[in-house]
């Protein structure tokens, strides 16, 4: 199966670059995993009628942190992944994340706008960076995570040929 990643869109509904990267990286993605600071609900409406789980990031109002939690565990075929979105200082931050999960194969977070796609101690801490705010970050990316029988494998995409997204969150 192939889940498209995304996270820190910090808008305040679904803008014409966020539409396209839906389009061209998205469209025969099974799934999509949003690791929060979505800033507003209409965000989702970008993602059509694909299936999308998503949590509450530290940038989200409150009436987001009552439709999302800020964490949760799926099941892909035999494998759990953690979503959650993260928080403080980007040191340490997979370390933190760590204690709050048992027995996943994969993480994935949001918070540092800075992608990470590697393995530690067999769990694959996942980050597709931002979709929109570059801040930490030489570009804007998402990121899809493979899942196949035996392994989960991700790739991160950068998408700053899609020109700016209307930062407004």
């Amino acid at each position: 199966m192939k889940i498209g990643v995304i996270s820190d869109t910090h808008l305040r509904g679904p803008d014409d670059r966020l539409l396209a990267i839906v389009r061209k990286h998205f469209h025969d993605a099974g799934m999509i995993l949003h690791a929060g600071d979505l800033v507003e609900l209409a965000v989702l409406e970008a993602f059509g009628d694909r299936d999308v789980i998503a949590v509450c990031g530290n940038m989200d109002p409150p009436r987001v942190g009552e439709a999302f939690p800020y964490k949760r565990v799926i099941e892909v075929g035999r494998f759990r992944i953690g979503l959650i979105h993260g928080w403080g200082a980007p040191a340490g931050l997979e370390d933190r994340l760590l204690l709050e999960f048992e027995k996943v194969d994969c993480i994935v977070y949001g918070h540092s706008h800075c992608p990470a796609n590697r393995v530690r101690d067999g769990i694959l801490f996942f980050n597709p960076g931002s979709a929109c705010d570059r801040r930490h970050a030489s570009s804007t990316t998402v990121g899809l995570l493979e899942v196949g029988t035996d392994a989960i494998e991700g790739r991160i995409i950068a998408v700053d040929e899609l020109g700016p997204c209307r930062q407004d969150g």
